[in-house]
Parts: structure tokens; sequence; C-alpha cells
């Protein structure tokens, strides 16, 4: 059985132009955990069926002790 999250790979082109929303830096493809890293805000992308969700309430924090920017605590 094929993995969907696999099986659409992304345009290296594309990944040229993305840049991090929230702080317009440079984005690392994990192509292990399907994301694209922006280590300076320290949020993963996901991307979902071959598109990057380049929504910051869509990204997971990469540590959790870290708030990242724009990602304060909503309590």
């Amino acid at each position: 059985m094929t993995d969907i999250r696999r099986s659409a790979t992304l345009d290296p082109k594309l990944l040229d132009l993305l840049v991090c929303p929230l702080t317009k830096g440079p984005l690392d493809h994990d192509e292990d955990k399907n994301e694209l890293v922006s280590k300076t805000a320290g949020l993963a992308y996901p991307i979902r069926d071959g598109i990057p969700i380049m929504l910051p309430s869509e990204a997971r924090p990469l540590d959790d002790t870290v708030s990242a920017p724009g990602r304060g605590s909503r309590r």
C-alpha cells in the first residue's frame, strides 16, 4: 500500500520560493516527517497531499518549552 503523504512530492522550485509566513526566513524540508521547518520561528508546517500548509495555526511547535513568535499561550 502506498503512503499518500509521500506519494505527492514537492517541486524543488516551490521549496526555493517558500518562506516562513511569520519570520520570512528560510524553510528546511523534513522528508521523514513531511514538514517544512522554520528554525527561526520554531515551527514545522505540515505538507498534506503535496501541498504545504503555511498557516501558523496549523504548524507544530518544534520545542514546547519555547514559545514561537505569534504563538503565545491562549489560556
